[in-house]
């Protein structure tokens, strides 16, 4: 993969990070369950919480290639805190820096840029996952005011934000009409925070429901235009697309680390199990599947630095690279062997967060009608 000076630098900068300080806690992060208040702050300080929006914003002035390698090499040892960065950062940011006033921007983007407040972004309800266009939660204009009733569920970093952008159904306009954005705020009297998720995977990740009963919010904290706030989350998720990609890819590559070197430690019928051609034939499987991902994950990543459409390319990578984490975390714990299935090795959390990839931000059955229409427009 051919990177910049300036990428291959961000990448060992970021790499250095990850194996000094969360490869070492990665496990009992997991374990415990609790979200990864230290390990984000460095982030923070580092600048990682907002790698790819401009200095003046609070944000390091980087590209998107350099924000999917974060995600990537710091998921490549956590998932957890891997999708904790890509949900604040593509999913609560980027809206209110791609569809805010001036003053929204300059009052909600840099505290989260700099890591100082988490963003959380409020769009999956009960009964609008795939469907978005369903969705239920109403925001009514009252005056300079506007009233927000409803809920959303499986939302990350629920718990812990200070900053949420969510979506309503503000106008009587069917299916995809009339869905405008909202910014809100941690302490917002009829804002609260429902019950945290016992997750199958991610497990140091927060993912909690949010409930609105009567939250008034001012006018001014209308995200975009009204009732566009369908096409802005689309927008939205394109890029959000990206992320789940290179989550995707670091978990795999980390999988494939492993299955590396346990092929040379393992042995088997007196022999280190590297030997044997049937295990050879699946890390070169293994590699082909993550080189592939990460070919379409920095491709879609440069089509969006380039300001070109990235609609397909993003769902293709997300896509590809998820379902392709299936596959190699499958077969690394097949190299593993019996030990890869205990709880104290690395494998079998690797093996649970990758579900989440075909899940979240769309799944892979939504990713295919969408490459498959913007193949047929």
């Amino acid at each position: 993969m051919n990177l910049t000076p300036e990428q291959t630098a961000f990448r060992k900068t970021i790499r250095d990070f990850v194996l000094k300080e969360l490869e070492p806690v990665a496990s009992e992060i997991e374990q415990r369950g609790e979200f990864p208040h230290d390990i984000i702050r460095k982030l923070g300080n580092m600048g990682i919480m907002g790698v790819n929006y401009p200095r003046e914003y609070g944000g390091l002035g980087l590209d998107t290639v350099c924000y999917a390698i974060a995600v990537e090499e710091i998921s490549r040892a956590c998932g957890s805190t891997g999708i904790t960065v890509a949900a604040h950062n593509s999913l609560a940011i980027a809206p209110i820096y791609l569809f805010g006033t001036e003053e929204q921007k300059r009052r909600y983007v840099p505290p989260l840029a700099r890591g100082e407040k988490m963003g959380a972004f409020g769009l999956t309800e009960p009964e609008a996952g795939s469907d978005a266009g369903a969705t239920k939660t109403t925001a009514l204009r009252d005056g300079d005011h506007w009233v927000i009733n409803g809920s959303k569920c499986f939302i990350t970093n629920a718990s812990v934000a200070e900053t949420y952008v969510i979506t309503a159904r503000s106008g009587d306009a069917p299916g995809t009409h009339g869905i405008s954005s909202f910014i809100l705020e941690k302490g917002m009297k009829g804002l609260k925070v429902g019950k945290k998720e016992n997750k199958m995977g991610l497990r140091g990740s927060d993912t909690a429901e949010l409930y609105f009963e009567d939250l008034r919010i001012p006018a001014d904290n209308l995200l975009g235009k009204e009732g566009e706030g369908f096409k802005e989350f689309m927008i939205t998720l394109d890029g959000g697309r990206i992320s789940i990609g290179s989550m995707a890819l670091g978990i795999a590559q980390g999988a494939l680390d492993k299955a590396l070197e346990r092929s040379k430690e393992r042995v088997q019928f007196g022999r280190p199990i590297k030997d044997f051609q049937a295990i050879q034939w699946k890390l070169a499987d293994m590699a082909v599947e993550v080189e592939a991902s990460r070919q379409l994950v920095y491709q879609a990543a440069r089509l969006k630095d380039a300001g070109q459409r990235y609609t397909k390319e993003s769902a293709m990578a997300k896509l590809y690279a998820s379902e392709a984490a299936s596959f190699v975390t499958h077969q690394a714990m097949q190299i593993w062997g019996g030990r890869g299935y205990m709880e104290d090795q690395p494998l079998e959390r690797y093996y649970r967060d990758t579900r989440l990839c075909e899940i979240g931000e769309g799944t892979s059955e939504i990713q295919r009608l969408v490459i498959a229409r913007q193949l047929l427009r």
